[in-house]
Order: C-alpha cells, then structure tokens, then sequence
C-alpha cells in the first residue's frame, strides 16, 4: 500500500475505517467531486473514517508522514477543494444525526448531509435554515455561511450553530461554543470550511415551522427588464417570511436556440397562505403576464422536496457577488445583454444569473458578531455557465471568457464581495471579498488554533 513512496499500510493498521489507494474499489467513491470540471483531480489515498477516533488518528499519522490532508463529505466544493493531493478524510460515514423536540435542538456528525438533517427534524416539525441540495453536506452548508429559502425568517446556517467539536490539526479535540473555545467558535460561523480543524459534530438550535406556499413562475424573454425591475422591487418590500430567487438565462448550442430558450424564471417560498403570497406577488404578476405559473399550499417537508435544486451536473463555473439595492437602468441593461450573448454549450443547465433573496433575518446578525460579513444586502448575484464534453475547448475556453465578462461588466453594480460557500478560484482578491473586516481576526484565529497550516489549499485563511 505504497504511493509516492508512502506507506499506507500503517493507517490502515491504525484505524477502523477503510484506506483506499488509486484504483482500488471506493477510491472513486470517496475522491469524486461534484463539479466534474476537476474530475481529474486524484488525492493519494481516502480514509473513509469509521468514527472520530479515525479522523485523529489519520491527523496524527499525515503529520509525522508529511502528507497534505483534506477533509470530504459532500465533495460539493465549487473549485474541488474538497480534493487534495494527498490523503482525504471522508466523512461520509459520520452521518449520525437527532434532534430533540423538547429542547429544539439537532446534533449532526460531520458527514450528515443535509437530508440526513431533515430526516431527523421532520418528525418534530421543526427546521433550521439549510440549502436547497439534500447530498450537500451540512457541515460545509454551516462552516460558509448558508443561506437558502427559510433563511429571512430564521437566518443563516451558521446562525443556527450553537455549538461544535474540532478535531484540530495536532488531534485533540475542541468543544466550541459561545463560552468554550469561543474565538475557534465564532470562525466556525462563516469562516468557511477546510480552514481550522475538522468538524465532527455540530449542534444546531430549529424552531417549530408552519405550512408554506411554495410559488414557480416563468416569462418570456421580453418580459426580462420589467419582471426584473418589479421582482427586485417586491422584494425589498416583502415581509421576513417570503424568499426568493429571480433568475435569467438561457441553453443551447446555437445562437436561434439560445435566444429561443432565453426566460426570466422565480422560484421561492412563503410562510404562509397562497391568497397572502399572492398578494406579495403582485408587482411581477402586474408586470407582465407569467408563461407559466405555480403558486401551491404544501407542508414544509412537501416543499422541501418541491424547491430541491435541480441540476444536470457535470461542468460548470460561478462567479458571485451581492447587491444592496436593486439594479436599476444600466444594470438590468447590462445583465441582460450578457445573458443574450452566452457562447452555448450541450449542457442543459445553461448559463445566466440569479438573484437570491437576502436581508430579513440575516442581516439583523451584526457583521462582526459571527466571521460571516455579509450582513447589510438585498440579493446575491449567481453568475454561472456549464458545459460537457461534447463541447470542445474552443467552446469551453468562450464560456469562461462569457462569465469572467459578465463578471467584470457588473463590477459597476455590485459591492465587490463574494459568498464563500461559493468558491471562486478566479478570485484574486478572496480576502477581501469572502471576509471584508472580518478577515485579521480569522487570521489570528487560524494561528491560535494551526499555527502549521496543516489545513491548507488555495483559498485557505492566512495563506
């Protein structure tokens, strides 16, 4: 069990667990990404840990062999960082999770992905803010901030964290809450995954939730400006308890097919009757009439599987920054156009931008009080594209220079931040971007706590 003169044969002694090398059965399993764009990318070996005791162990035995770690869940890292060249820790056995009805509260291993959460709320009717993906682990949903569409009712993710166990990079571990380890703690709430320790288990305050309506609706491409300008409006209006994202893209491979396939889509929830829904809806209603239209009273758990993010997967690339007023004129005109000139690709995903409702109780949090900055927007702005391999690199090549043109042609609209759950390996300036004022703390948390840099990749606080 040798690789690049590495004898693996030692942790799998060490651990109960499974080691895989290159080649082996699981290997695969536990390495794979879900941005297949670096589907190449091949760690050394994965430890599917068995327990925390497993995760220590393969710490301590990575230090003294010197090789890189990383840990796994969901592999849901836009820029693959869960993936390194050395050995991975899989969490995707530590996936015990319960909730107590009583007190309200959900304990989750490290690797539970978020239906694993779900699973253990919805007998108790309770819930937590968490995203819209169920293979998506909670951990690094938590760890970046977290956002999705209870959020303006309950806040972020890493709002609902109440506490958390570290296994850090010297093996022991950490009980972190607002009294034990409170600096590793308050990191742990937006400083984004990979950067202190390894999170084994994660306590979460939910609260009791309500029946909701759940609404889809879409227009035709010349109804953009206006349902744009209207949606934006509304939302900055709309109570806590209405959430929303407004999307503009299109698909296909030529330039009639993009133009055909283009649409203004909105998709969200409210906590609440449809007749009330539909009176917040108004203003896009009155805009212009919807192509189609979807405005339905569900459970919660009914709309949770309803609002699921639906993907083809395969390649894609993001780029994400945040708006603190609605765009206006030159902005909507500026999106728009971009949109309309998307080079194409066989992906049906496509390629566009969406508005994601911020502020309710998000951005009641203040911006110092957890290490997630983004405390004082509207919406965050998605910018995407996607491709597979029938499309050749010329065509790949135009769909990266689309989104990084689109990226730079919004620069005059946006705040210049970026979402840290959204990893952008383009970024140059990520410092500033993911943690704006928060950031030299984070750094000071990061050498209390790793003084080695034992935790590293390309984005990785104090690097």
């Amino acid at each position: 069990m040798t690789v690049d003169g590495v004898d693996y044969a030692a942790l799998a002694r060490a651990v109960d667990g499974r080691v895989f090398l290159p080649g082996s059965a699981g290997f695969r399993v536990g390495s794979k990404l879900f941005n297949t764009r670096y589907r190449d990318r091949a760690p050394a070996a994965v430890l599917t840990a068995a327990h925390t005791a497993d995760v220590r162990r393969a710490l301590l035995w990575a230090r003294e062999e010197g090789v890189p770690v990383v840990a796994r869940n969901g592999g849901h890292s836009f820029a693959g960082y869960s993936v390194g060249d050395g050995l991975v820790i899989d969490l995707s056995r530590l996936t015990e999770t319960r909730a107590d009805g009583s007190t309200g509260l959900v304990v989750a291993g490290g690797g539970a992905k978020i239906s694993h959460v779900y699973d253990a709320m919805q007998p108790h009717e309770m819930v937590f803010s968490t995203g819209t993906s169920p293979t998506v682990g909670v951990a690094g949903l938590a760890l970046g901030g977290g956002a999705a569409f209870a959020a303006r009712r309950y806040g972020l993710t890493a709002d609902a964290l109440v506490e958390t166990t570290v296994v850090l990079a010297d093996g022991t571990l950490a009980v972190c809450n607002e009294r034990e380890n409170p600096d590793l703690f308050w990191a742990c709430k937006g400083g984004g995954g990979g950067n202190f320790g390894i999170n084994v288990s994660l306590t979460f305050q939910a609260h009791p939730v309500p029946d909701v309506t759940t609404f889809s609706l879409t227009w035709k491409w010349a109804d953009a400006a206006a349902v744009l300008d209207a949606g934006q409006r509304m939302v900055r209006q709309a109570p806590d308890d209405f959430a929303a994202r407004l999307g503009v893209w299109t698909h296909g491979t030529g330039l009639g097919a993009i133009r055909d396939n283009a649409e203004v889509t909105l998709q969200g929830q409210f906590f609440g009757p449809a007749d009330a829904c539909l009176e917040i809806l108004d203003p896009v209603l009155s805009a212009a009439a919807p192509a189609t239209r979807d405005v339905t009273e569900r459970t919660f758990w009914e709309a949770n599987k309803y609002m699921v993010h639906a993907t083809s997967g395969d390649q894609f690339a993001l780029r994400s920054n945040y708006i603190r007023e609605p765009l206006r004129g030159d902005g909507v005109d500026t999106l728009l156009s971009w949109v309309e000139r998307w080079p194409g690709s066989h992906n049906p995903d496509g390629g566009g931008a969406g508005l994601f409702s911020w502020g309710g109780a998000i951005n009641r949090v203040a911006p110092d009080a957890t290490a997630f900055v983004h405390r004082d927007t509207l919406f965050l702005v998605s910018m995407d594209t996607s491709w597979t391999d029938d499309d050749g690199p010329d065509r790949v090549a135009a769909n990266l220079d689309w989104l990084n043109g689109l990226h730079a042609a919004m620069a005059p609209h946006v705040t210049g931040s970026a979402y840290q759950n959204f990893v952008d390996p383009e970024l140059t300036d990520w410092r500033e971007a993911y943690y704006g004022a928060n950031y030299a703390r984070l750094v000071q948390v990061k050498q209390k706590y790793d003084p080695e840099g034992v935790f590293s990749f390309d984005q990785a606080v104090g690097s």
